[in-house]
């Protein structure tokens, strides 16, 4: 293994002022190793409270501060975040398992872009006018040419829980829109890998954010972030996790009419046609095993393949399978790391020998025997159909299902068929035939012929898998609230 990464944080950024956590700290874990990689702040509710009461106090500044003081402070965010790559990108790898190459390209440079990205000007999306229309006149008002200005105002305060598996991607890609747009932001980072982004929240507060516009809650267990999201003092939670607390989110904010961004769990469907590239679609498919462990929402990871090649495509994936590295994540040449717990390997290896037992395990199924340490799953291939429970459940480990199918109809029906609509692929060398199913499928993202991404493109997902939408200008739409504006000219 590589040389052990050490971190402790004891505190939390709570209006302006880092201060002792309410309830001291826990340990973090390095999951590919199982040693401490350090101690992070474990936040009382108290302390919850104060950030979102020191968030509602500096909004109406923050709000009125001229747009291009809020950019130029997120300009600045993005080279700093950048500058501290060196030392942030170890401390990533320790604390997520992510493999080097995962954690030196997707991690800390896509969270300085992220930055970047919502530092340019966003008046074209702040403010539009409308056509104006003739009125008549009405008991409430004289007759004349009605005009109308569409204008996003920030929502508030922001309550940003990010996910454990890209903890300073997926936080930027929530706190930086929210910024330029007006908002005052809590951060409140997965339990299991806060470390980063604390060190992210202290680039923020160094480059000269006011006191109280960003605000850092860490806490081991639940009570401070259910404190978050029933708070009168938040306006909006955004949340990217597990469909069960999204549930739990939404429950807690019904009261309070709270604003809602949430991407939720996934099920991803790739169908493939008879047509199919089929190196293209293994590469594709296997990227759930190369691509962190498969704790990935957007992966492929219900295989759906004409009959005509299932067995050809079944057997590709088992040899790709085969050959992808599991061991240090430390090590450029590595392509498997870890799980981010040992519950969370526990949870992935009971649904494995269920998939055992309702299907074939045809690749993997079990722990690496060379691993000796690390909360590590073998690139696993299941065989059944989409009734099993492995094709059901959002598993968020290296597992794909394959299920084949015998005409169009079917295939769609299938990819149609889960709780879940986030992310679906379709694999076919008649490209307008893939847009046209592309179309039938019930997910927010489908990819065609490839499982690339555009980061600007609208990203929620359908049915279980979420509300509303982010990415791009639409990130910036997400955080704010649209006021009409009306005058008779």
């Amino acid at each position: 293994m590589g040389a052990q990464v050490t971190k402790d944080e004891t505190k939390l950024l709570i209006g302006g002022k880092w201060v002792e956590a309410g309830n001291g700290t826990y340990e973090i874990i390095n999951p590919a190793t199982e040693q401490p990689v350090g101690q992070a702040p474990n936040a009382s509710v108290a302390d919850a409270e104060a950030a979102a009461a020191a968030a509602k106090e500096a909004f109406p500044a923050w709000a009125a501060t001229p747009v291009e003081e809020r950019l130029a402070l997120l300009k600045a965010a993005a080279a700093a975040i950048q500058a501290k790559g060196d030392e942030l990108v170890p401390l990533v790898i320790a604390e997520t398992g992510a493999t080097a190459s995962v954690g030196s390209r997707m991690q800390v440079p896509v969270s300085a872009a992220r930055f970047d990205r919502y530092s340019q000007d966003i008046r074209h999306v702040q403010e539009s006018m409308l056509p104006p229309v003739v009125a008549a006149a009405t008991p409430l008002a004289p007759g004349g040419l009605i005009s109308a200005l569409a204008y996003r105002q920030p929502v508030g305060v922001v309550t940003a829980i990010a996910s454990y598996n890209f903890p300073m991607t997926n936080m930027a890609g929530k706190v930086a829109p929210a910024l330029a747009m007006g908002n005052t932001v809590i951060m409140k980072p997965a339990p299991q890998d806060p470390l980063a982004v604390i060190e992210m929240a202290r680039v923020l507060d160094e480059v000269g954010f006011p006191p109280g516009v960003i605000n850092l809650i860490n806490s081991q267990g639940p009570e401070p972030a259910s404190a978050l999201t029933s708070s009168p003092d938040v306006d909006m939670v955004s949340f990217t996790g597990s469909t069960a607390v999204g549930q739990q989110i939404a429950a807690s904010g019904a009261s309070t009419m709270k604003r809602l961004l949430m991407e939720l769990g996934g099920k991803g469907a790739a169908v493939v046609f008879e047509d199919a590239d089929i190196k293209g679609v293994i590469g594709a498919i296997g990227s759930v095993w190369a691509f962190h462990s498969g704790q990935i929402c957007t992966a492929p990871t219900r295989a759906v393949v004409h009959r005509s090649i299932f067995d050809q495509v079944v057997e590709g994936l088992s040899q790709f399978a085969g050959v992808l590295k599991v061991g240090d994540p430390t090590e450029m040449s590595t392509v498997v790391g870890p799980l981010i717990s040992a519950a969370q390997q526990r949870r992935v290896l009971d649904y494995i020998e269920t998939g055992r037992k309702e299907g074939e395990v045809v690749a993997g199924g079990g722990r690496p025997e060379h691993m000796a340490s690390g909360y590590y799953v073998e690139p696993t291939l299941i065989t059944g159909t989409n009734d099993i429970t492995v094709a059901r459940e959002e598993i968020f480990g290296p597992v794909v299902v394959a299920i084949p199918f015998d005409d169009e109809e079917e295939g769609i029906a299938i990819a149609n068929d889960s709780e879940f609509g986030l992310y679906d692929y379709v694999f076919s060398g008649d490209t307008p035939r893939a847009f046209r199913v592309a179309k039938l499928l019930r997910a927010g993202h489908v990819g065609i012929n490839t499982a690339q991404r555009n980061m600007d493109a609208p990203f929620g997902g359908f049915k279980m898998s979420g509300i509303g939408r982010d990415g791009g200008d639409t990130s910036l739409e997400a955080y704010s609230e649209m006021q009409s504006i009306i005058w008779s000219s």
